[in-house]
């Protein structure tokens, strides 16, 4: 592990200084990226740019400046991911705030012009040390970018899943559950949770599956039916299977899937006839 170094200490001395020039000119661009937007509130730049300015300090001051292990590293890296997320959630570009913190960089280097007594190697190895460490920084910003981003499809997803398979109260004690396009593992679980749980809130008798839907079948699809068939049947309910049609048919048995047990209707009208008759319901028009 390094020392701290005289860059950093050039550095602190440099902050400490044109702090105010400094906090300035960085407050002004973020209330022209971030203000006029209306992403952060003018209150809201200027602690953070009060914020930045001491854990750069505190980082500086740190033993080693250069240990991105350190917890005042960490504590720099995780005020821009923060920050990162906040921005993102009020509808922020994450453009925008990687060239804010590229401005910040750019503002710390021109500072440099006015200190005194610094050899060419010292202000290369300010420059080295700056660009790494604002390079983590853009890093922790596209991190939490693409955290939030799969939090966003995640529950895109699953929003889309539980559309895609509406489970409908036909009648008292009838639920029906069209199956559409395909069905992995992932969906059938969300799938088969829904269903269980309508099922005892419910007190279902009869669950329709229709597998109108389904346009092809597979030793893993079949094999996911079943699964569903029989949680029903765990339950204490009846599963009436409809919509199959002559290729799914085809499928099945070249597949050697038993449905034996298991009460098949080529509609779903004719299921629900069928679950209607087992509980003694006679529908008729009027």
């Amino acid at each position: 592990m390094m020392a701290k170094t005289k860059t950093s200490t050039i550095l602190i001395e440099v902050l400490k200084l044109q702090i105010g020039s400094i906090s300035e000119s960085i407050e002004r661009e973020g209330k022209t990226v971030l203000g006029d937007s209306n992403l952060l509130s003018q209150e809201e730049i200027t602690d953070f740019c009060l914020e930045f300015l001491q854990l750069l300090i505190e980082l500086l001051d740190s033993k080693d400046p250069h240990d991105t292990a350190s917890a005042q590293f960490h504590a720099l890296e995780i005020f821009f991911n923060n920050l990162s997320k906040q921005l993102l959630i009020r509808g922020g570009r994450v453009e925008d705030l990687v060239r804010y913190i590229q401005f910040m960089q750019h503002t710390l280097i021109e500072s440099l012009g006015t200190a005194k007594n610094i050899s060419p190697q010292e202000i290369r190895a300010i420059l080295l040390y700056l660009s790494g460490l604002f390079n983590e920084m853009i890093l922790a910003v596209f991190r939490a970018y693409l955290d939030e981003k799969e939090k966003t499809i995640y529950a895109q997803e699953a929003e889309l899943r539980e559309t895609a398979t509406p489970i409908t109260e036909i009648w008292d004690g009838v639920l029906t559950l069209p199956i559409i396009g395909t069905l992995d593992s992932s969906r059938t679980m969300v799938i088969m949770e829904a269903l269980l749980n309508r099922i005892a809130r419910e007190h279902a008798e009869t669950v329709v599956m229709d597998l109108t839907g389904v346009k092809s079948i597979d030793s893993q699809v079949s094999h996911h039916l079943i699964q569903m068939v029989r949680a029903i049947q765990l339950m204490g309910s009846d599963a009436i299977v409809t919509g199959i049609r002559p290729e799914i048919a085809r499928a099945l048995t070249s597949l050697n899937i038993d449905l034996g047990n298991v009460t098949t209707r080529a509609t779903l009208s004719d299921g629900l006839k069928e679950a209607f008759r087992r509980m003694n319901i006679q529908v008729v028009k009027v």
